[in-house]
């Protein structure tokens, strides 16, 4: 790193992509091959891709690309018989790269941009089947915890941040997690939008300057670096990236204001790392525009709502928004495995009290700006498929808007950790072990339900995973749930030992500064008493 970094910061970078690479590789270990939603195809366009076949090729009587696969990578659709019964488990008795195996993959996501898939398709050219489909989900999360551990560096780089490891837990919750450790740009999507909407807020506080306590220690520059790395890898992700990215650009302006804006673009220097944005953005656009990664025309049995209105579409979605959000915390697999209603609701009590707080303890600009974020997560999703329903039909799930749902947790956390939540600064401490604790347990929870579903299915005892389970995962099923309580209980321990450091030294720095205001109170009294017991000049006679 750049020596503008400063040691106590390097640290914190260290440490949570150290716990984040721990954890989404145990979600890499514990999903069955293929188990994660689309992965099938994200997988052999990666394999193919590295191997020179880019986009594939037409077939006829097909309807999308066909890829040609290496024989250790030969594909057959038993490998996931499992899918759409819970009651099976994933010992289906076919591997990839077994004879009788296809030697061509039809992938629906040829097209897509192919930058995500020379990140992670390069390991199955050192390795046959299954072994390099793990080792690209391990490539692909140790991707995304470099981002996460960007977002943990710049949140805590302020003094004011008491609440920010509150938020940024919600880029550890299970769903997120599973998505990072799987071959599925979805993941890594979420990951750099989620250090986008940090790092730019903190780059803007930087440009603004105004209060002290909000200045980054972490160079300009440097936080140039992320913004523009995180920009770039969100909007050239999947097809949408361009505007997602505008999305949370312009969300990140409102929330801090036009001073900030202003002076980030009347800034020379800002232009450099603007033109790489740009950039990145304008290829994203071009490659999806010429290789017709955007979706054809559905037919009425692909997608419901095919050929309907943008009002209808935008209504239809709106009424879903409960059912994707629901999706967004807990449905795994190809929404396949659902958890329980009531195994939700610690991560939902975490996620209202989190919420709650910003709208009822904060002043009026910042329940403002919640109220745009939380309206933009409702509204974006609704917006862009009402545009695109006629040609696509209703083709949104809850993990599409991830990287929204993450934004309304970390703008929450960042408006709660600002001046405007001073008068909730004392409950800081306790709500924060309180939410990072819901958040743990959810995330154990889910870890091992949806294990036990692929171990043994959902008709038989918990017992029998560990009695006799009928699949076992890499290192095995409960070797896997333990070290991943662990590894909860760790992240847990360090996020909530960062926010006590954090509010304590607040604190310090408020009694400071309270205590210098006093201090040059009473010296002004002092002087002006001092002033006034002079004696009167005498009066010069003429």
């Amino acid at each position: 790193m750049s020596a503008t970094v400063p040691p106590r910061t390097r640290s914190v970078f260290w440490t949570a992509f150290a716990l984040m690479a721990m954890l989404t590789t145990l979600w890499s270990l514990a999903s069955p091959i293929f188990s994660v939603p689309d992965e099938n195809a994200h997988a052999t366009k990666a394999i193919a891709q590295v191997r020179g076949d880019l986009t594939g090729h037409a077939v006829e009587g097909v309807k999308h690309s066909v890829v040609d696969l290496p024989e250790e990578y030969s594909y057959s659709q038993q490998i996931v018989c499992y899918l759409f019964h819970s009651e099976m488990t994933a010992d289906c008795g076919f591997e990839l790269g077994d004879e009788g195996g296809n030697d061509s993959f039809n992938t629906w996501v040829s097209a897509y941009n192919p930058i995500y898939y020379y990140l992670v398709g390069w390991p199955t050219l050192l390795l046959d089947g299954s072994a390099g489909i793990y080792v690209m989900r391990i490539v692909s999360g140790l991707l995304c915890s470099v981002f996460v551990a960007w977002s943990f560096q710049t949140a805590m780089s302020v003094r004011r941040s008491r609440w920010l490891p509150f938020g940024l837990a919600f880029l550890a919750a299970p769903m997120v997690v599973y998505l990072f450790g799987a071959v599925n740009p979805n993941g890594i999507e979420i990951a750099a939008a989620g250090a986008l909407w940090i790092s730019l807020l903190r780059l803007l506080q930087h440009f603004d300057g105004r209060d002290t306590g909000t200045v980054s220690s972490l160079s300009r520059r440097y936080l140039w670096l992320i913004v523009t790395v995180a920009s770039i890898v969100l909007a050239t992700a999947r097809a949408t990236g361009p505007l997602w990215l505008v999305v949370v650009v312009v969300l990140c302006f409102t929330a801090t204001g036009w001073r900030a804006v202003k002076k980030l673009f009347t800034t020379g220097s800002s232009y450099v790392g603007l033109a790489f944005v740009a950039a990145g953005g304008l290829f994203s656009m071009f490659w999806t525009l010429r290789g017709g990664s955007l979706s054809g025309q559905a037919e009425a049995s692909d997608a419901p709502q095919v050929g309907a209105s943008f009002v209808r579409g935008f209504a239809y979605v709106i009424s879903l928004t409960p059912d994707y959000f629901q999706q967004a915390i807990g449905f795994f697999g190809w929404l396949d495995t659902p958890l329980s209603g009531p195994t939700y609701w610690p991560f939902v009590a975490a996620l209202a009290l989190l919420v709650t707080l910003a709208f009822t303890g904060l002043d009026r600009r910042s329940v403002m700006t919640m109220g745009v974020v939380v309206a933009a997560a409702v509204l974006v999703p609704a917006l862009v498929q009402g545009y695109s329903v006629k040609q696509t039909g209703i083709i949104w799930q809850g993990r599409y808007g991830l990287f929204l749902y993450v934004g309304v947790s970390l703008v929450a956390a960042w408006l709660l950790s600002e001046r405007a939540g001073r008068s909730l600064a004392f409950l800081s401490i306790r709500l924060t072990w309180i939410g990072l604790s819901l958040m743990a347990a959810y995330g154990l929870g889910a870890f091992f339900l949806v294990l036990r579903r692929y171990v043994v299915g959902t008709d038989e005892s918990f017992s029998t995973m560990w009695e006799n389970p009928s699949w076992e995962p890499p290192l095995g099923a409960m070797t896997l749930v333990a070290l991943y309580g662990f590894v909860s209980l760790a992240f847990l321990l360090w996020s909530g030992w960062l926010a006590a450091r954090s509010a304590r030294a607040d604190d310090e720095a408020e009694a400071e500064a309270e205590a210098e205001a006093e201090a040059e109170a009473e010296a002004e009294a002092v002087t002006a008493t001092g002033a006034s017991a002079l004696p009167e000049p005498e009066t010069v006679r003429a």
